[in-house]
């Protein structure tokens, strides 16, 4: 049975493929084939991996971005969709799982959600499961540097201490949605944010990762 990364890789190159090339995305200034020419750079091109991370790198990153999305959009989906080359880490038993799942359901709700009329979809229960596994044990170094303290919730009672402090927002919301929350898309991710009004006002302040 493919991966969730798998079938989310699948449900980009659907989204990117029924937005077209020139669509808006959610990535500040980047078209869908812009993103496209990232996530095959990121696979393919290894030696632009390390600006990803390395400010003092990222000039490197673009311009080998920049080159892949000189490349058609079909060639660029393909690749997306094919996924990464034999020689690529990405290839490695169990990394594509690990290290995509993240980064394909983010990426394709990059897409889904900078068009008009978008709506969350309704993932299965292993999926949602897989997404809040995904939240909770990452969630620590998404809000890091809350002020003030975190705790996020899911249907089914499921509830997680991020930051013990006081005093402390909650973060209520479908899994999926509390991930897009933490990778930056605070504006589109369906979340309700409860608690002293003066609290959750300075949590909202918090810059996460775009």
């Amino acid at each position: 049975m493919p991966s969730y990364a798998a079938q989310e890789r699948q449900a980009l190159v659907d989204a990117a493929l029924a937005a077209g090339p020139d669509a808006p995305t959610l990535c500040e200034g980047w078209t869908v084939k812009d993103l496209a020419a990232h996530l095959v750079a990121r696979e393919r091109r290894p030696d632009s991996g390390p600006g990803l991370i390395v400010p003092f790198l990222a000039g490197w990153t673009e311009h080998v971005r920049a080159g892949q999305a000189s490349r058609p959009f079909t060639e660029l989906v393909e690749d997306v969709r094919t996924g990464p080359p034999r020689l690529s880490m990405f290839a490695l038993p169990g990394v594509d799982a690990a290290a995509n799942l993240a980064e394909h359901f983010v990426h394709a709700e990059d897409v889904r959600r900078a068009q008009e009329g978008w709506r969350p979809r309704e993932l299965d229960a292993g999926f949602d499961a897989a997404l809040w596994k995904l939240i909770t044990s990452r969630a620590g170094m998404f809000f890091r540097r809350s002020p003030v303290g975190v705790v996020i919730e899911a249907p089914g009672g499921r509830r997680h201490v991020v930051k013990n402090a006081s005093p402390t927002v909650t973060l209520t919301g479908a899994p999926g949605e509390l991930v897009l929350y933490a990778f930056g898309r605070t504006d589109h991710a369906v979340i309700e944010i409860s608690g002293d009004a003066d609290a959750v006002a300075r949590f909202r302040k918090l810059r996460l990762a775009a």
